[in-house]
């Protein structure tokens, strides 16, 4: 038996407690066999679907839609669920204390209690606010585009770049997309903003280049008067796909750089290029994927030859791990780092001024906004796309707008 069908059982068998446990909350509150009859079928039902789909789906098309929908799906009945257990756990913690209290009183010692209807209402009640959170992140949080804008001030900005704009995109992964009328509003919000260049940071495709085709004219579309420049990301190297032979993959490679330039934007893959304006210039520098663990094709140095150290410099870099890592202290001073990766793991809780949270901060240390260390910033777009889960819960879909400003005139 393989290791990963060994990790499906014990997953399966996690599951099956776990769902047992849940349902007791609802049996406290309703006697109903329809309700229960109901709560039981949409879950065998989500849990069947996703295991046809896991063992019906070859590793040669790579991650489809129909895994996207499966997990999705397994994740608004599973979440909610463990809202809910660890309510009705902090119960049964009660009602044990109760019962170890009476067991060193005297006279005193009772049966353990039954669970509280109030307590399994309230817990149902949490629990519903997920579920319908991630129902809305399936059906338009997905599509709920965010223009975030900032202004950042740098000494040696030269004279001609003061108010220059950039609009950068990020992790457009069309092999998810499904719905033009809304993939276009996100299209036309991006040539809204008027930057001066846009730019964008990796991940075009989720497994294969045909995932672009039908959205080449709608991309193609974007303007920006001092161009649009592009990098890839970790799924444009088709790592993610068991490709029949090592040409196959090659060749897709070769597709993928194709559609680059198919849809205006000139890729970097480690080099540079200069923007003048008014008779200055500032250096863009564009790596191909570095990631802390995996796929390490990207390479500084290869990147900057013909850039000298006192330009001023705007790097992109797919993966925020490698600013981390590399970039931040590199005495070449890269004054603004533009990554994506990471999309905020498309779920969280973002209030501005009061809370920025989502389960991606454990993993990454720049996972979603805007960093500075050592006067060098790094900006982690949240991704215009998504990836997986077919939805987005509390992070939504990202076109930033970044003004450079020259320190001297924000006074």
């Amino acid at each position: 038996m393989s290791r990963w069908v060994i990790r499906l059982i014990i997953l399966a068998v996690i599951i099956f407690i776990a769902e047992a446990y849940a349902f007791q909350a609802l049996k406290t509150i309703t006697r109903s066999r329809v309700i229960k009859g109901v709560w039981l079928g949409v879950s065998a039902l989500v849990y069947a679907n996703l295991l046809y789909v896991i063992f019906s789906t070859s590793r040669s098309v790579g991650q489809t839609l129909q895994f996207q929908y499966a997990v999705g799906f397994m994740l608004t009945i599973l979440i909610p669920k463990a809202i809910l257990i660890l309510g009705m756990f902090s119960e049964d913690i009660w009602r044990f204390g109760v019962k170890l209290v009476s067991w060193f009183t005297p006279g005193q010692t009772q049966p353990i209690q039954g669970r509280r209807a109030f307590i399994s209402k309230i817990a149902l009640g949490l629990a519903a606010i997920p579920f319908a959170s991630f129902l809305y992140g399936i059906v338009q949080g997905r599509y709920n585009y965010k223009v975030l804008k900032y202004q950042l001030a740098f000494d040696d900005l030269p004279d001609a770049f003061d108010g220059f704009t950039i609009t950068q995109i990020s992790d457009i992964h069309s092999g998810s997309f499904t719905n033009a009328k809304k993939i276009q509003y996100g299209v036309d919000l991006i040539n809204e903003q008027q930057s001066d260049v846009i730019l964008f940071t990796g991940d075009i495709v989720n497994n294969v280049a045909s995932e672009m085709d039908d959205w080449v004219t709608m991309f193609k579309a974007l303007k920006a008067p001092k161009g649009k420049y592009s990098i890839l990301g970790n799924h444009d190297y088709g790592d993610y796909v068991d490709w029949e032979t090592e040409d196959d993959k090659v060749a897709n490679f070769r597709k993928i750089q194709e559609l680059h330039p198919k849809i205006g934007f000139d890729l970097l893959m480690n080099e540079n290029r200069y923007i003048e304006k008014d008779g200055e210039k500032i250096a863009l520098i564009g790596v191909e994927n570095w990631g802390k663990g995996f796929n390490q094709a990207g390479d500084l140095n290869k990147a900057k030859v013909g850039v000298d150290k006192s330009d001023f410099k705007i790097l992109m870099s797919h993966d925020p791990s490698h600013w981390e890592n590399q970039v931040k202290q590199d005495d070449f001073h890269y004054h603004l780092t533009l990554s994506g990766h990471t999309h905020g793991l498309q779920m969280g809780i973002e209030i501005p001024g009061l809370i920025k949270w989502s389960p991606s901060k454990y993993v990454y240390k720049q996972w979603a906004g805007l960093y500075e260390e050592f006067g060098r910033f790094i900006n982690v777009n949240r991704g215009f796309g998504y990836h997986a889960f077919p939805g987005r819960v509390g992070i939504w879909p990202e076109v930033t707008v970044i003004e450079l400003k020259k320190a001297s005139k924000t006074t």
